[in-house]
């Protein structure tokens, strides 16, 4: 069985003013000839669909006409979508009625059922809410058969993690959900897609586009989880890394760097093949051949660039032979579709202010974008 992962798109996201909306068909135009190649049985994307809660039209609709594209194309496939801290979980089940039809799974909201009292609390109130786990756990099964139960959770707000620790909410639902799931399904494979920080995660530390709590408020430590799923795909954190102490989480990345910070980042999605009634034979050999992640890389459309890379102090002339030596030019005086978006890193002891006007002008005239200039005052010696 294959399943595709992915996460974080951020439709409708603007790159310093820059509407990315091109850039974005683009990586779903790759993601559709992944699809194609790979007919994979599901496709999972685990959060931050939109870059906020009111998305554009122009950014829908790349969105819709993805969904139908994708559909048509791989038929059979089921698509599970969840929302993340970005996305406006409401405006993104709304059109679940429709798209349940299409093998399209959107989970936005955790629901809740009021269970009747059993308890001497509940004797005085009637009963109590409870998690409508059955809501998030979705079986898939491919055309030989064989089933994987994705357990699909959106970003758990804290008016739904009611507790008095954050974190050790997330953790216990996270708990009771897989235990529901392998109660209710015995020996099929458990998938969990969620949508969260968890502790130890490598984000950028400066100009951070991941919106993290300040403290770790909402950091979520999966340490010591022994009856945990048998894998984890996680969106929010926009490095491709393995979640911290375990071997079996991973965060798939973002499909394009948000900010300068992420420039060195990889992006791609995750190929997650699962390897039915093998399990004795990786038990013989010490090594589990029930899954295995293969990475599949994009190459975003326009590269980041940062002038000049290291710490140098330049003089205008060195800036000059520097910026026609690093960008290329442009073609009839017309941007390529892969110009690069640039930032320059200007020590302004040497240069004044018509000194970087006139390099402006110059990356301007590239095949390029000048999206941010940072301005670097040396420290004076007191």
């Amino acid at each position: 069985m294959k399943i595709l992962a992915t996460s974080d798109w951020h439709l409708g996201n603007l790159f310093h003013g820059n509407d990315r909306l091109p850039e974005h068909k683009h990586f779903l135009k790759w993601l559709l000839e992944q699809i194609a190649g790979q007919k994979p049985d599901a496709l999972l994307i685990a959060g931050d669909i939109f870059d906020n809660g009111n998305p554009s039209a122009a950014a829908q609709t790349v969105y819709y006409e993805f969904l139908a594209d994708a559909t048509q194309l791989c038929p059979n496939m089921q698509v599970i979508i969840t929302a993340g801290n970005h996305d406006s979980a409401s405006r993104l089940e709304a059109p679940r009625p429709l798209l349940t039809r299409y093998h399209v799974e959107i989970r936005g909201n955790v629901r809740k059922i009021w269970k009747q009292g059993e308890s001497e609390d509940d004797n005085k109130t009637g009963g109590h809410w409870i998690y409508s786990f059955d809501d998030l756990i979705i079986p898939v099964t491919n055309e030989a058969g064989e089933e994987v139960i994705i357990l699909a959770i959106p970003f758990l707000r804290s008016d739904v993690v009611q507790n008095a620790s954050y974190s050790q909410g997330v953790n216990d639902f996270l708990r009771e959900l897989t235990a529901e799931a392998r109660k209710k399904y015995p020996g099929r494979k458990c998938i969990m897609m969620a949508h969260m920080y968890a502790k130890g995660s490598d984000i950028a530390k400066k100009d951070a586009s991941e919106k993290i709590i300040i403290g770790g408020q909402e950091e979520v430590d999966l340490e010591g989880w022994n009856e945990h799923p048998d894998y984890m795909t996680c969106g929010h954190i926009h490095k491709r890394q393995h979640i911290w102490n375990t071997d079996w989480a991973r965060y798939t990345g973002s499909i394009l760097p948000m900010s300068f910070a992420e420039k060195d980042y990889t992006h791609g999605i995750d190929l997650i093949t699962i390897k039915h009634g093998e399990e004795e034979e990786g038990k013989e050999t010490g090594k589990s051949k029930e899954w295995k992640v293969d990475f599949l890389e994009y190459k975003p459309q326009h590269a980041l660039r940062i002038l000049p890379e290291n710490e140098e102090e330049l003089t205008f002339k060195k800036w000059q032979k520097l910026i026609n030596s690093e960008l290329s030019e442009r073609t009839d005086g017309e941007l390529s579709d892969h110009f690069d978006y640039v930032m320059l890193k200007v020590k302004q002891e040497k240069l004044n202010s018509d000194d970087i006007k006139e390099l402006e002008k110059l990356v301007n005239e590239k095949d390029a974008v000048l999206c941010k200039i940072q301005r670097i005052i040396p420290q004076l010696d007191l």
